[in-house]
């Protein structure tokens, strides 16, 4: 069994609101819900994308992070280049969201209008290398919600890290649409024995690791330390498994997607494991970084990616 804290995955965990307040919030959610549903999908998808960029313009609180997180990663490009970047990502989360309304309709007969793969001969050899199983490595990116509904939908037998919404009523849909074609959830609680336990069960599980933590590994992340689990790193090198990264990249504007494989992450042994498992956490993240320098409108800018900084280091959020 390898060595990890129950924290090892974690990102902090936000704490779901109760009640009155919680029903208060879903109301609007639910509506729009409904509205986007009861459009056909193109139109809702133009909808979506018309709310994200208002939606934009609206969030004071959020800009600024995501203002300061592309100047770290892309300091080559003037402003207006970086507002492009922000503005596309804002539209591609309503796309999502219309998207979303949908998932419904999806099958097997139907599921390769919307999703393919790329790289598929990438993902076939990583499950050929350990009885069909492997931990796949993401981000928050592109469609991410769609990646795990299309990968099992293909018949892949997926289990999947989440992370619970502060919403509970949110957090409920989420979970009946990721879970509505046989995938199932890890808690992140004490998700480190759990993915152990679906590999055990030749299950796929798939772990987005784009997301800050306050105790892990610093790795490089667009040339500026980001402090990032070390967990997956160790689980890898502990079960064996195979190591693939896979993402949801659309095309265009439009309601095609395809699930971008790459190549294998060869895992790093050494006598020094701690090393090891830095250099582990860095290549994954490296794939990470490649992706979004590929489409960086699909990664989520606003994430306080590098609010745990090294010792000595100040906070800047």
């Amino acid at each position: 069994m390898p060595r990890m804290s129950p924290v090892a995955l974690c990102a902090p965990m936000p704490r779901q609101i109760g009640g009155f307040r919680a029903g208060l919030e879903y109301f609007p959610v639910a509506g729009l819900i409904r509205a986007f549903a009861a459009m056909p999908l193109q139109r809702a998808i133009r909808m979506g994308a018309s709310l994200g960029a208002l939606i934009m313009r609206l969030d004071f609180g959020n800009r600024p992070i995501a203002t300061k997180n592309l100047q770290i990663a892309f300091p080559e490009l003037d402003a207006d280049s970086r507002l492009a970047i922000l503005r596309d990502m804002y539209r591609n989360w309503g796309r999502v969201i219309a998207e979303w309304t949908h998932a419904s309709a999806l099958n097997r007969d139907n599921i390769a209008q919307f999703v393919t793969y790329d790289g598929e001969d990438n993902l076939r050899h990583a499950l050929s290398m350990h009885d069909n199983t492997g931990i796949i490595v993401t981000a928050h990116y592109g469609n991410v919600e769609l990646l795990p509904l299309a990968h099992s939908i293909y018949g892949h037998r997926l289990a999947m890290v989440h992370r619970p919404l502060r919403n509970p009523f949110i957090d409920e849909q989420v979970r009946r649409v990721r879970t509505s074609f046989g995938a199932e959830i890890i808690e992140r609680k004490q998700a480190g024995l759990a993915i152990v336990r679906y590999l055990r069960q030749k299950r796929q599980v798939a772990v987005a690791l784009d997301l800050d933590v306050r105790k892990g590994v610093f790795v490089d992340f667009f040339g500026m330390k980001a402090c990032t689990s070390d967990g997956l790193a160790r689980i890898a090198m502990a079960t064996r498994v195979p190591v693939v990264p896979a993402f949801m990249v659309r095309e265009g504007d439009s309601p095609r997607h395809r699930i971008t494989v790459l190549p294998v992450i060869e895992m790093v042994k050494s006598r020094d494991r701690e090393e090891a498992v830095r250099e582990n956490t860095q290549r994954m993240t490296t794939a990470i970084e490649t992706m979004i320098r590929k489409h960086p409108d699909h990664w989520n800018w606003i994430h306080r990616r590098w609010k745990t900084r090294p010792p000595g280091e100040l906070r800047f959020y």
